[in-house]
């Protein structure tokens, strides 16, 4: 996109994508490797979240940091799915039958589940539903894919095993922009697998799309746009670019500060959203837009991870109770991921939580205030104060005056029972979002030494 002169905006709109908090990078392994029965015995566990995560593509993109590999050889893809099989069952032991064991939702993601081929696709819903217990006919599953893996074997196991959405990452309808991502793709390929993903018939198609490319124009940005929208998507998810170390436009040399040119941050925070809007879509997130007449899944939304109660499997997947969020070990760097996996592969006790950090009241509200206020619906004060017997008011005066002085807060929304950022707020999530970490986890995250 050209740059302009525009006014500079007071804080930089695009310093960092909050998924999850507190973030990875603040996990630590864990002393005392505490038993998984234990950190669940007093979980409600009535409506869980279940997520499956597939830690392999056929090739990495140049902005990728996620938890992947390219290539399983050897049969890694058999012995993975054989420790996933191992890990499910020490799981669903450790939630015990003393109680209702439900899942309230299920996603598959990566990676890209679907470098599965159609067959451990099968396998991989099999370990979900028979060794987890969760129904996927009857839940929202959400599953990850890409357009060279869209294939129509692996799309009718999805469908039939009760797929209500799937995500496509394309990321850019111009292949000169794809390439200048480090994403080799050919726009043909990319309108293929959408048609073979709406002869799926699975209810939700999200795209994902990127701005921000090197060499991206409003016009090319455009173009993007109405190619994804030709298809009608459900939803849409809209990324700036944000280039990390250890990636391969980190290795290349790419612009780590992409987002920290005033004027061009002013014309990504102009451009990005005011399109859809225009062809009939509702914002959800910052990142997420669903199409006003779209089928609701009732599925969780992007950021609506306030509460416990996720069940990851798989060697890069989370899990939350409500005192402890536990993981494996986290990695960027090809050979440090591969070993990393290696690892998971070979692992025959999946009894204890090997690598985390505990949650303590202040991160707890924390994290419902951030994850909530994040969602355009906004937070409702009352379920606030159920959970905690406080106010947001209460526990984050001074960032939340921060916030209204900026004019990020919807001045109106109080009047609803609920504390909501404004549009110049959500536009502004990459840069509010970090303000409301912790200074432990500030500095936990800051001597994280990434790998």
């Amino acid at each position: 996109m050209s740059r302009t002169t525009t006014a500079a905006p007071a804080v930089r709109p695009y310093q960092s994508y909050v998924y999850a908090y507190p973030h990875k990078t603040a996990y630590r392994p864990l002393a005392d490797r505490p038993e998984l029965r234990g950190l669940w015995a007093d979980e409600r566990k009535d409506a869980l979240s279940l997520y499956l995560h597939i830690p392999f593509c056929e090739v990495r993109c140049g902005f990728c940091n996620l938890f992947t590999r390219i290539g399983a050889p050897d049969e890694l893809t058999t012995r993975y799915l054989d420790a996933l099989d191992r890990q499910a069952t020490a799981v669903r032991d450790a939630l015990g039958d003393d109680g209702p064991v439900r899942f309230a939702a299920a996603a598959f993601g990566g990676g890209t589940p679907t470098f599965l081929t159609a067959a451990e696709l099968e396998r991989l819903c099999d370990i979900a539903e028979k060794r987890m217990g969760a129904d996927l006919r009857s839940v929202p599953l959400s599953v990850e894919t890409s357009p060279s893996t869209a294939t129509a074997d692996r799309l009718a196991v999805l469908a039939d095993r009760g797929t209500t959405r799937i995500s496509i990452g394309v990321q850019s309808f111009v292949e000169a922009e794809a390439r200048a991502a480090v994403r080799p793709q050919r726009r043909a390929d990319v309108e293929a697998a959408l048609d073979r993903i709406r002869d799926a018939r699975i209810p939700v198609l999200n795209i994902d799309l990127i701005y921000g490319i090197d060499g991206q124009t409003e016009d090319s940005w455009r173009a993007s746009l109405d190619a994804a929208l030709g298809w009608r998507p459900e939803e849409l998810y809209l990324y700036p670019l944000y280039v990390r170390p250890l990636t391969g436009l980190g290795r290349l040399g790419a612009d780590g500060e992409t987002a920290a040119d005033a004027a061009w941050d002013e014309q990504r925070l102009r451009l990005y959203r005011d399109h859809l809007l225009a062809h009939g879509y509702e914002q959800v997130s910052m990142r997420m837009f669903r199409r006003s007449d779209a089928p609701r899944t009732d599925g969780p939304d992007d950021y609506a991870c306030q509460t416990d109660g996720m069940i990851g499997l798989g060697c890069g997947a989370r899990s939350y109770t409500t005192e402890l969020h536990y993981s494996f070990d986290y990695a960027v760097e090809m050979r440090e991921v591969r070993a990393i996996i290696d690892g998971y592969a070979a692992t025959e006790d999946f009894s204890h939580a090997e690598v985390g950090r505990y949650v303590d009241d202040d991160e707890a509200r924390r994290r419902h205030l951030l994850q909530s206020l994040l969602q355009a619906e906004g937070l409702p004060l009352a379920d606030y104060r159920e959970r905690f017997g406080t106010s947001p008011a209460d526990d984050f005066r001074h960032e939340l005056a921060r916030f209204e002085a900026r004019g990020w807060l919807d001045g109106s929304a109080g009047a609803s029972g609920l504390l909501r950022l404004s549009p110049e707020g959500l536009a502004h999530s990459d840069a509010l979002g970090p303000e409301l970490f912790s200074p432990d986890v500030r500095a936990a995250m800051a001597a994280y030494e990434l790998k």
